[in-house]
């Protein structure tokens, strides 16, 4: 699963297996999961729609987001980097990771590159793992 902004994979595994799973393999990479946003709850609750599991994770690394922050201290707009977890509407679980490079080129400053480069290998494992 690749896309311009984006990249991940289907899985094996159930909903809730996948959530725990992504957030361990996060973890071993030094990510926080500081947001975890329930779409489907929401929709529920808001439209009155139903719709597959969908939730978003956001997720930090404290020290790259530091760095981050030191060189823009407005690059915060672009993160936390969001991972979604989603049902399709047979059941299939897929998981999905923003591609950290695609979102920080918005930013015009050299030094964030590298960092950028580093999200996204480390978020590239996670997918690898899971």
């Amino acid at each position: 699963m690749s896309i311009p902004f984006g990249f991940g994979k289907p899985v094996e595994t159930d909903f809730d297996e996948t959530i725990q799973r992504v957030t361990s393999e996060l973890a071993k990479e030094g990510f926080g999961v500081l947001s975890d946003i329930d779409v489907a709850a929401k929709m529920k609750e808001k439209l009155d729609r139903d719709m597959p599991r969908y939730r978003i994770l956001g997720a930090c690394n404290p020290p790259l987001a530091w760095d981050a922050i030191q060189h823009v201290p407005d690059i915060g707009l672009l993160l936390p980097c969001n991972v979604v977890v989603r049902e399709d509407g047979d059941g299939n679980v897929s998981v999905s990771m923003m591609d950290p490079e695609s979102v920080l080129s918005l930013v015009d400053d050299p030094s964030v590159s590298p960092l950028a480069e580093d999200v996204k290998a480390r978020l590239e494992r996670v997918v690898e793992a899971i």
